[in-house]
């Protein structure tokens, strides 16, 4: 099964027009964080989520702009220091930022928050990172059984690629904060014709997305177009290969919308004709595991 067009917002220079255009297509999930569009994201999308109650919003905690960082110390939740680095996975701040989310999105309970990179927290130090994972965890699953949460997971670029974590850490560490069922649902990592590891990975059933989808838990494939560099990496031949009849753009989507395990593709599609390809795209029939080792080993070839 192809999976579901995602709206992302990390590089959209038009969210407002874009989350309205995604609700209109029938997309379910919008992905955003309070770091994006230099920390104005969430305000741009609350008139979105007010006119369309059924989009699902997935946010996150981790990354923060300095002026957030600024209020934090103001509210006591973080000291200079702390601000000063950017990034935090501190339970106060944890707790607090989900309460920001909350009041800008305009959402009494937020569908998603993910932890924004948490390898960031403490790189090359495992346990340290886990500690600190589990210790946000705790005040996740505070927040579900609050109501002001349904789930939450994490969002990460290369925690899973370098093993700071396995999927199968992330849900012990869940099931240790929640002392029995947990409420980890997602993962968020790039997948792409580039950063193609996961989807070999897939193939030979090994990897996070194999491990992911065994528990159950949503797959957002991030930068499924590299940042927008791939369509200009891949020929028409190429794309042909893939599908015939897409364009280079269209193609890759429908690789990643095609690799097993995953289930949404976030796209940060500004305009309307991007949007629309791409929608077209995922509409295709998945390809095959066949087809999809076909193409990684024609990328993979010097």
């Amino acid at each position: 099964m192809t999976a579901q067009l995602a709206l992302g917002t990390y590089r959209c220079r038009a969210i407002p027009e874009a989350a309205v255009r995604a609700a209109a297509s029938g997309a379910q999930w919008i992905d955003t964080a309070p770091n994006y569009a230099t920390g104005s994201a969430h305000d741009l999308l609350a008139p979105a989520l007010a006119a369309h109650p059924s989009l699902r919003i997935a946010t996150k905690a981790g990354y923060f702009t300095a002026a957030t960082g600024a209020d934090a110390v103001s509210a006591g939740v973080l000291t200079g220091d702390q601000a000063r680095a950017g990034h935090s996975l501190i339970p106060d701040y944890v707790r607090w930022q989900i309460g920001r989310n909350r009041e800008q999105l305009g959402r009494e309970r937020l569908d998603l928050v993910l932890l924004h990179n948490p390898e960031r927290a403490h790189p090359g130090d495992r346990p340290a990172l886990h500690r600190a994972m589990r210790e946000a965890f705790v005040v996740l699953e505070e927040a579900v059984a609050a109501g002001n949460v349904a789930g939450y997971g994490i969002a990460t670029w290369a925690g899973l690629e370098k093993e700071a974590f396995t999927v199968g850490e992330l849900l012990a560490l869940a099931a240790e904060a929640a002392g029995g069922r947990d409420h980890l649902v997602a993962v968020q990592l790039p997948v792409s014709l580039v950063m193609m590891t996961p989807i070999v990975q897939a193939l030979h059933g090994r990897g996070p997305l194999p491990a992911a989808a065994g528990a159950g838990l949503r797959v957002m494939a991030s930068a499924p177009l590299h940042g927008g560099e791939l369509p200009a990496m891949v020929d028409q031949e190429l794309a042909d290969l893939i599908r015939p009849g897409l364009t280079p753009a269209q193609a890759c989507v429908l690789a990643v919308a095609s690799c097993p395990g995953v289930t949404d593709v976030l796209l940060a599609a500004s305009g309307a004709p991007h949007w629309s390809q791409a929608a077209d795209a995922v509409a295709q029939p998945s390809l095959t595991a066949a087809k999809l080792r076909e193409i990684t080993g024609v990328l993979a070839s010097p």
